[in-house]
């Protein structure tokens, strides 16, 4: 019961300290007794956290974990789990942009082969950027024109900022995050939004087969898990047994097949075959 107010606590004080810092930033000062109530509000809940984490870091200690692992075990009981997922694909994003300016990729291991799904998404994702831009310069002068307030501009302005910065952290992510084939397992991903290690020892054939009516960037159907680009796949893998998929927001599945789309299928099946026998592309 403690646990849930704290929770509750938490999302209620990071939305209204967000809101106070818009108006404070803006030049807007709210009256003095709505400051003193929401501080004083915001204290209590802030108490009540730590008291909460006090807790559960004592409790997980005595269970015998040390600092890093009761910390971390901390984390996991007060924010929930899709929270924490979205929180991580975030960061995740940040860093595939540090990776993108440094021409580098994320998890691709000497002598694997890094195969790439990018290539269809630059262009659409660079015509909404674009339009994202423009929307942001257009919606800051149309404001300016019309007289709004400075909490109205410089929230509009955040968040159109926010949306352009995931734009491109979705886009590094997808460029530096291929999906990998090494000698022990295939990696099909998806930016920072799908990660599935598969057992090289569990794909029984592999073969190009082109499919253009996919819906869902990830998506589980009969047994089938589809991870598609522009709503394409095009390599096919089937498994000898089931292999658990996470979805983005936790959900969890059982496939024995995997459709997957590639730059080069053709690449992406040659690099796959001298795991065993497969069947021709």
């Amino acid at each position: 019961m403690t646990l849930a107010i704290a929770r509750a606590a938490l999302y209620a004080v990071i939305p209204a300290e967000l809101l106070f810092a818009v108006l404070l930033l803006s030049g807007v000062a709210p009256p003095a007794p709505l400051i003193a109530v929401a501080e004083a509000a915001v204290a209590a809940a802030l108490v009540l956290e730590a008291v909460v984490a006090g807790r559960l870091f004592r409790a997980a200690r005595r269970r015998g974990m040390g600092r890093r692992a009761a910390l971390r075990a901390v984390y996991e009981h007060m924010v929930p789990d899709k929270v924490r997922r979205v929180a991580a694909f975030d960061g995740n994003g940040l860093l595939s942009l540090v990776l993108w300016v440094a021409r580098r990729r994320h998890g691709v291991p000497p002598g694997a082969v890094a195969v790439s799904y990018a290539r269809q998404l630059t262009p659409v994702l660079t015509a909404l950027l674009t339009v994202m831009i423009v929307e942001t310069v257009g919606a800051e002068l149309l404001l300016r024109a019309i007289g709004a307030p400075v909490w109205l501009r410089v929230t509009i302005l955040v968040l159109d900022l926010y949306g352009v910065q995931f734009g491109l952290a979705h886009a590094a992510a997808c460029v530096t995050r291929p999906h990998v084939v090494s000698a022990g397992e295939l990696r099909v991903r998806h930016g920072v939004f799908f990660d599935l290690r598969v057992p090289r020892e569990l794909i029984t054939s592999v073969r190009v087969s082109p499919n253009y009516n996919e819906s869902g960037m990830v998506r589980v159907k009969d047994g089938t898990l589809a991870v598609e680009v522009s709503s394409q796949t095009n390599v096919v893998v089937e498994l000898s047994a089931p292999v658990t998929v996470v979805r983005p927001l936790g959900r969890r599945a059982e496939v024995t097949a995997i459709r997957l789309f590639a730059d080069d299928p053709s690449a992406a099946v040659r690099a796959l075959r001298p795991a065993r026998t497969l069947d021709p592309s």
